[in-house]
């Protein structure tokens, strides 16, 4: 797909998220939008096309940490609970209460006894959530390990990109089928008719891109707000108003 091609449907789907916005505020919806998958898949970038054009006071992105000590003696679901969507609001999960299926459970952090007692509660959980009123809609981004592995290497090689490794990222190179298996077993225990996962092909990452925003589009029951055509209103008289021949720090004009 060309940059242009990409860019003129990309703005046609930002537009309609924009009328998700107006609707989410006149009818005080609530959405939570959760985005799992392989490291590397492109959730940032998926995430951000769809935030990048509307307010980030109705659209919030929540990426938490690592858990303190105090997070990880409570209940597992705990902390994820106040970040879920009031009524005007689109929440979206960039990880989310699944890392418990995924990397705790790969790397060790969790035990296999709470990783089953997770994926057993899971659906109840997303079940309460579903019947409180907010629409629940799950991502599983899915790479190739080729595209897995070149992604990686450009951040390596890329300064801009180098904040985006993680030691967790390098791990989850080397230990590919122990994800394959993790997410598995998290399809088969939480892939629900109430609560599906939805899987975006995306190693083309315009592609996978367009295709998440028009079916998170398709999957929301919005309608475009009725508007009033704009009246740009006249300046206001100067009445007198003249400039102050102040001495301004403006900053250099080197480009």
């Amino acid at each position: 797909m060309s940059r242009k091609d990409f860019d003129d449907e990309l703005a046609r789907l930002q537009g309609e998220l924009v009328k998700v916005q107006e609707w989410v505020k006149e009818t005080g919806a609530k959405i939570c939008v959760v985005f799992e998958g392989r490291d590397a898949a492109g959730k940032g970038g998926t995430i951000k096309r769809i935030t990048e054009r509307v307010s980030p006071r109705v659209f919030h992105v929540v990426a938490l940490p690592s858990p303190t000590e105090r997070e990880k003696s409570q209940m597992y679901i705990q902390r994820y609970l106040p970040h879920l969507p009031a009524a005007g609001e689109v929440v979206i999960f960039d990880r989310s209460w699944y890392n418990r299926a995924g990397v705790e459970r790969v790397m060790g952090f969790a035990t296999p006894a709470q990783v089953e007692l997770f994926l057993k509660l899971t659906p109840l959980v997303e079940r309460l959530i579903i019947n409180s009123g907010i629409i629940l809609v799950k991502y599983w981004l899915e790479v190739s390990k080729e595209n897995q592995t070149e992604r990686f290497e450009d951040r390596i090689n890329d300064q801009r990109k180098i904040w985006k490794l993680s030691p967790m990222d390098l791990e989850s190179h080397k230990r590919w089928y122990d994800y394959s298996r993790a997410r598995d077993e998290m399809f088969a225990a939480t892939d629900t008719e109430e609560s599906p996962w939805y899987v975006v092909d995306s190693n083309d990452k315009r592609r996978a891109r367009l295709n998440c925003i028009s079916h998170l589009l398709s999957v929301i029951p919005y309608e475009a707000p009725k508007r009033e055509k704009v009246i740009l209103p006249k300046r206001q008289d100067s009445k007198g108003y003249v400039e102050p021949d102040y001495q301004y720090r403006k900053v250099p004009e080197i480009y």
